[in-house]
């Protein structure tokens, strides 16, 4: 016994590398390796030559009993990526009709029963179809279209073409160019990135924000809609919006079971925006919340924050370094159930389910740091509850001009641990700040505290250990230029 120990030991020490990858050779023969949920035959890989570009992983869709991803490069430039399937033993194939390019969109067509990713077509028996106008452009969204649903759908591209396809022949004809519908003033460069279709109009995202957006100077962002039937685009807010999604949910005696909502992240130098419609409200409403990081601060930084349904009728939103439930349900017309997750690091290009296992994709290596790369992340999806804790913060008001008692945009409270708010009238009289809280998360307001700051003064409040609501408001007695900054820890 001694003895074997003892030549054991040796072989350790003599051979310590290579007797190591003796053994993960002959697991590599049956089974792909797996560390932590992460497999690295399934990467995918842009060249190391002078053309390298990034590579990300534009979209995730399970489909025709398999995981199917499509490659993203930036700006239609590099090499190699393409369309590919992963097969139940966690095998990667590259399909024959694979096209590089710059894609980060996916829809399931059921009329037609074909899932949707890039300029792909593929039909239940896994059959792909690839349309050559589309694979031209830089596809950010796939969206229902809303008067020929069971034959045709909507692309939108990230310079803001809007086409309509028949999903049947492929026929694609522009509709829009976005760029000039919506005023974006002459930034240099248009970063469409989402849409969604529900509620009878098409709600579309475009992501541009920069430092002459922080400093005032333009305001190039937009979040649109469109009826499907009018001439022009109606424009619901004018910064930077990076994420759309919703629900449309079965009806019960002609109305809908949950209200059909609609959810869109966007943000500006003062926090996150969420702007929800629902059926029952019939108008837009505007909440605000805390960012987890100035990280996602500029449009290339921030493209891929998303609204996906990873569970039956459950939903998990990314905003700003923040994993949030987002409960698809809406009664009287209000938002309920919003709660963060985590805090986290990752940029999450796309995220679905796959057989029992929650499947985040990546765009990890640019070309800057070396040869550009990207894989994916397999995972119970509980484990995102052990990822950071939620924190972060935001800005209600910031070194702006408010009129007498007209409220701020509800900011979000709950989930939340340590609480402060600073206050800072920037006037010349002493203003009273009334804190107000929806603890119920139903829009009843209760006024919790006021505070007096003097002219050209700061104040801050703690809010005690322990102490949520769901929603904080905020007004002031008189006009003045103040700042509201929420600080969660």
């Amino acid at each position: 016994m001694k003895k074997a120990l003892v030549i054991i030991l040796f072989l350790i020490s003599v051979f310590p590398n290579g007797f190591a990858q003796n053994i993960q050779s002959e697991k590599t023969d049956n089974n792909p390796i797996n560390i932590n949920g992460v497999f690295p035959n399934l990467t995918i890989m842009g060249s190391s030559d002078k053309g390298r570009s990034e590579s990300g992983i534009g979209a995730l869709i399970p489909w025709a009993d398999k995981l199917w991803m499509i490659g993203y490069v930036a700006h239609i430039q590099g090499s190699g990526l393409g369309l590919y399937e992963i097969s139940e033993d966690m095998t990667m194939l590259k399909h024959p009709q694979s096209v590089t390019g710059t894609f980060a969109n996916r829809m399931i067509h059921n009329e037609s029963e074909q899932a949707i990713i890039g300029p792909h077509f593929i039909d239940k028996e896994g059959k792909v179809r690839t349309s050559t106008v589309l694979s031209k452009h830089r596809l950010a969204a796939t969206m229902v279209h809303l008067l020929e649903p069971k034959s045709k759908v909507y692309f939108l591209t990230m310079e803001g073409l809007f086409f309509e396809c028949n999903v049947n022949t492929l026929e694609t004809k522009l509709l829009f160019k976005l760029l000039e519908e919506l005023e974006l003033p002459a930034t240099g460069y248009v970063h469409f990135k989402d849409g969604h279709t529900g509620n009878g109009r098409v709600v579309v995202a475009n992501n541009s924000y920069d430092e002459r957006d922080y400093l005032g100077e333009s305001f190039a962002g937009r979040l649109a809609e469109w009826d499907g039937k009018s001439e022009k685009w109606t424009i619901l807010e004018k910064t930077a919006f990076i994420g759309v999604g919703g629900k449309n949910s079965a009806s019960y005696k002609g109305e809908s079971i949950y209200g059909n909502p609609i959810f869109a992240t966007g943000w500006d130098k003062k926090s996150v925006i969420l702007k929800c419609y629902n059926d029952r409200s019939q108008q837009w409403k505007r909440y605000r919340l805390p960012k987890g990081s100035h990280s996602f601060d500029h449009a290339w930084n921030t493209e891929w924050m998303r609204i996906r349904e990873v569970q039956t009728e459950r939903f998990i939103m990314d905003a700003h370094g923040i994993f949030y439930e987002l409960p698809m349900m809406t009664y009287g017309g209000n938002v309920w159930g919003i709660k963060p997750i985590a805090y986290h690091l990752r940029i999450v290009p796309d995220f679905c389910f796959w057989r029992g296992m929650f499947v985040m994709a990546g765009d990890q290596t640019d070309h800057g740091v070396g040869q550009p790369q990207s894989g994916l992340l397999f995972q119970n999806i509980d484990d995102l509850w052990n990822y950071g804790k939620p924190a972060g913060w935001g800005a209600v008001w910031q070194n702006e001009i408010i009129e007498a008692n007209v409220y701020s945009d509800p900011f979000l409270m709950t989930g939340f641990d340590k609480k402060t708010v600073h206050l800072k009238n920037n006037g010349e009289d002493e203003v009273e700040f009334s804190i107000e809280v929806d603890f119920l998360g139903n829009e009843e307001w209760s006024t919790f505290k006021t505070i007096e700051v003097k002219g050209g003064e700061y104040s801050y409040y703690i809010f005690p250990d322990g102490y949520s609501a769901h929603w904080v408001r905020l007004k002031i007695n008189r006009k003045s230029d103040v700042t509201a900054q929420f600080i969660y820890n």
